[in-house]
């Protein structure tokens, strides 16, 4: 990504603050009713959130040059589409850990080697899939009613990290939709408005 031109403000820091403090008030109450492994997988996407939002904070915005970054992030994706599919659809519950595991060591392995292209699309294959099923899978099953009308806000959750992980990946690629100037701007705000959706989706359903 090269030098961040845009330097955390005040404002940002706070909005990685409250990001990090409704990551742990989930972790705190859980999710109740639901398999240990969904209740393990969503503890882990939640715990990778308040890890981030600290970690912008002490960093800024220059943490996200790391290849780290890209390894650790692609944890929350996969981590919360597993509890998904853990808890809904059981006859998939082999095949996408099957998927979860395979992914996030391609992910790791491409950015350890420093893939390039490949790890870029490595990337963008693994978030996008994991994002189609933390988007689609709420609203489809708060749609036909097998939740209540509150798990939709998973899926809005779900489109906001599958926006924010895009607009990081092309700007990765030297592609950006927008400026990295705006992106870091918008960034924080999306983080906050993203893990407010999962925790509003998951308490009022």
């Amino acid at each position: 990504m090269g030098n961040p031109v845009k330097k955390m403000s005040a404002i940002d820091r706070v909005l990685l603050l409250l990001t990090g403090l409704l990551a742990a008030y989930q972790i705190a109450i859980g999710v109740e009713g639901v398999p240990a492994v969904s209740l393990w997988a969503y503890t882990v996407g939640f715990g990778i959130l308040l890890l981030a939002g600290v970690l912008l904070i002490i960093l800024g915005f220059e943490g996200l040059d790391s290849p780290l970054v890209a390894i650790v992030s692609t944890v929350l994706p996969l981590s919360l589409s597993l509890g998904l599919v853990w808890d809904y659809l059981p006859a998939w519950r082999v095949p996408y850990l099957t998927f979860v595991v395979v992914g996030f060591a391609a992910v790791a392995l491409t950015r350890v080697i420093r893939a390039g292209r490949a790890a870029t699309i490595t990337l963008a294959v693994v978030h996008g899939v994991a994002g189609l099923i933390i988007f689609g899978l709420p609203i489809y099953l708060s749609l036909t009613g097998a939740t209540p009308g509150g798990f939709i806000l998973v899926g809005i959750g779900g489109a906001l990290i599958g926006v924010g992980g895009l607009m990081l990946s092309f700007l990765k690629m030297g592609k950006p939709v927008l400026s990295q100037n705006t992106i870091l701007t918008i960034l924080p705000g999306l983080l906050f408005l993203m893990t407010a959706a999962f925790v509003a989706g998951f308490t009022f359903s």
